[in-house]
Order: structure tokens, then sequence, then C-alpha cells
């Protein structure tokens, strides 16, 4: 209907039927649109009611808000305190400040997600209590059996190289579990820093900076150091219910080296992105101009 160079950022629907002369369409996409917003937005406040009765009920947030309605067995406070909320945002905030606030909210939920998961899964289940008192003194005797006062860092760095790299037990001990916590953390942090410094600077980066190339470099290696750890660390033998399937994983990884082989052998270097140029006349731009009613606005 409408060129892509020329398509409304604000309001492309009802634009692009005004563009072909559609005028009075726009006011059905427009209502349509209203509609499937309000739905979405009725979507996503149904369980903030819910999520704050039970943080509430259990501390985290203020008790009160864990009241329930006597007649509609309703978290009555919880609900009146999350709308009361997004309707003053609304009142005072643009939409893009929402959409944005929106945006950053839900990467930071699957980041969470992400992270907790990772964490979850290296750690020990509540009945290796034992398992881990025995390891704790198994760990305490050679220390009191050595006598050279010299060889007692060089055995304690050697053996918290080998917990890291080569870990004994198979399954996951609460030492293992506290190396998992570090690690993660750190990772995220060297992601964090990585990623601000290749978006903030790319050019120095990728134009050989000793400075900033370097400060990659070394990000990137340490961040596949603590990837190797996290990996070697025993994991707990729970089945996982919504585990991938090897034959997802496979299908993933094919259509990811189709992709990375179209982007790095053609895209990369023919992108206009890059270069801040301006399309090209495509031989559609050409044939609008013939087509009455599809004049540019």
């Amino acid at each position: 209907m409408v060129p892509y160079y020329q398509i409304h950022p604000d309001s492309p629907l009802p634009h692009a039927f005004l563009h072909v002369g559609w005028a009075s369409a726009r006011y059905v996409v427009a209502v349509g649109t209203l509609c499937a917003l309000t739905s979405s937005l009725l979507g996503a406040m149904f369980p903030m009611p819910r999520v704050i009765y039970s943080m509430a009920a259990d501390g985290l947030l203020f008790r009160g808000l864990a009241r329930i309605h006597a007649r509609t067995r309703t978290p009555i406070m919880a609900t009146l305190a999350s709308g009361t909320l997004a309707g003053v945002m609304a009142l005072l905030f643009e939409l893009s400040d929402l959409v944005d606030l929106m945006s950053i909210g839900t990467l930071l939920a699957y980041s969470l997600v992400s992270f907790s998961v990772l964490v979850l899964r290296y750690q020990p289940d509540q009945n290796l209590s034992e398992i881990e008192k025995t390891e704790k003194e198994t760990e305490m005797k050679p220390v009191v059996e050595e006598s050279p006062l010299e060889s007692v860092p060089e055995a304690g760095t050697s053996k918290i190289l080998k917990s890291l790299c080569d870990p004994v037990n198979t399954i996951p001990t609460l030492k293992s579990g506290q190396i998992i916590y570090g690690c993660a953390s750190l990772l995220v942090l060297l992601l964090t820093t990585l990623s601000l410094i290749l978006a903030q600077w790319p050019s120095h980066v990728f134009s050989g900076d000793p400075m900033y190339t370097t400060a990659a470099v070394l990000l990137l290696a340490l961040t596949t150091w603590l990837t190797v750890i996290i990996w070697r660390q025993p994991q707990s033998p729970t089945p996982l219910h919504f585990k991938m399937t090897s034959g997802t994983w496979a299908q993933f990884g094919v259509w990811m080296v189709i992709g990375f082989v179209i982007y790095f052998g053609y895209g990369i270097r023919h992108s206009l992105e890059k270069s801040n140029q301006q399309p090209p006349a495509s031989n559609s731009q050409t044939f609008d101009k013939n087509i009455p009613g599809a004049e540019s606005p």
C-alpha cells in the first residue's frame, strides 16, 4: 500500500489507507487499534494485583496490600493500588515514555529469569545436608595434617583452581552453588561492560584502537573463562519438563548458521545503515508515481 520509506512512524495503518485514497477506512482501523490496545492493557494489568498480593503475603511488600475482600474473595487493596498507580502513570507520562519503560521492564524480567534459572540449576537439593557436612569435614583434615607453612598457599591455590575447572563431585554442593553465584554475577557485570563498550565506541574497537580493543578482547576472554567454569560445575539431576529437545536445538543451529552466512557474507558489507545512505529508488517507487491517488504527501 505504501513504500517502506513513506510509512508514517506514529500511525502507519491509518495513514496507509489515507495514502491510497481510503480515508474512511482509517477510522475503522483506528477503532480496531484502540480495541486491541485496550485488551492488551487489561491482559497486562489483570495479573498485577495477584503479583502484588503474593509479594505482600510473603512480606516483600506492605502486608496491608494482601487484604482479601470478604464478599468477593479478591485482593481488594492490591487491585486498587495497581489500578491507581497505572492511572497516575498514564496521566503524568507520555505514551512513548511508557512504551520504553515497559520494554526495559520486559527485558529486565526476562534477564532476571534467565539469571535465576542458571543459578538454581546448579544449586544443591535441601536433603543433601549430610553430604555437605561430610565434605566440610574432609576439607578440614588436610589443613590440620600439613606441617610446612610454605605449602599451604600453594595447596590452597591449586585446590581452588581444581574446584573451579575440575570439580570432584558429580552432584551440586554448597561450594559449587557459591561458585555459580559468584561466576554468574561477574558474568553479568562483564557482559554489561562489554555491551556498553561495543555500543558506545564501536568504531574505536573495530579500527584497532589499542585501549578499546584490548579492553573488549580482555572482557570477551574473561566471559569465556567464566562460562567454561559454570559449564564444568555439577548440575542438579532433577529432570526438567520444559527443557528443549535436541531436534529443536539442531533446527535452531541450522537457521542461525544460515543467518550468519548471509549476514557476514553479504549484509554486513552492503548495509546502508552503516554508511547512513538513503535507499536507492526502486521499481515500486517509480511504479507508484503512475498510480492515481498514490502520490507522495
